[in-house]
């Protein structure tokens, strides 16, 4: 059997700044670490004590502090790949959300709506978002790990969750898979038909008391 566990981020500094994500290398606010510490309690209680884990998470800071959180409860080191990183937003990101509202042009109806530009110089589209997600998925799943946990953002959790499924990549125009900062994501294999199951999407109810922590 295996159980993917997909962690997005919880509250970082652009949450609050109001400006764009992307690759732009915000950190954790201290609503975020304390958020950060309640997902690694979650995990613990949930994979058996003993068990072999496995802890992959994007480079930024903002998921690679949530990792390290996670990794204090688990004691496993991360192992950080940049191809889990969000969307990059090219020159909008670390700007106000306003600068790219004015310039974000929406994808079509129909068409080419992976392959799409949103008018922003330098930015990636989603096409490239999910080849690279997919490829850095493909490594994970070949490691014969019983349970895997993955930190990652929110738009880039939809990919991560296509590829768990397997769902090609020009069949993800329309897909979102939408979930909460500082939720969880359960993924699960068995070991006799190989199916693969979406358990629960955005799981947050570990951040219920945080502020108590």
């Amino acid at each position: 059997m295996r159980t993917v566990y997909v962690v997005t981020h919880p509250e970082a500094t652009h949450h609050l700044e109001g400006v764009v994500g992307g690759w732009h290398d915000s950190r954790l606010t201290p609503t975020g670490i304390r958020a950060a510490r309640a997902i690694g309690r979650a995990l613990r209680a949930e994979i058996p004590t003993g068990t072999e884990v496995e802890l992959f998470s994007s480079d930024l800071q903002r998921t690679a502090q949530t990792a390290e959180a996670i990794a204090e409860r688990l004691r496993v080191k991360p192992i950080l790949d940049r191809r889990l990183r969000e969307k990059s937003f090219g020159e909008a990101e670390g700007r106000p959300q306003e600068w790219l509202d004015q310039r974000f042009v929406p994808p079509p109806a129909v068409g080419d709506r992976m392959g799409h530009h949103e008018g922003v110089p330098g930015a990636e589209s989603n096409t490239a978002l999910a080849r690279r997600v997919d490829a850095a998925m493909d490594e994970i799943l070949r490691r014969p790990c019983e349970h895997q946990i993955i930190v990652t953002h929110g738009f880039a959790l939809t990919f991560v969750v296509a590829s768990w499924i397997k769902m090609p990549i020009e069949s993800l125009g329309y897909v979102i898979f939408q979930a909460p900062s500082g939720s969880i994501t359960t993924l699960h294999e068995d070991d006799c038909y190989h199916s693969r199951r979406l358990v629960r999407l955005g799981d947050d109810r570990h951040l219920e008391h945080i502020e108590d922590d």
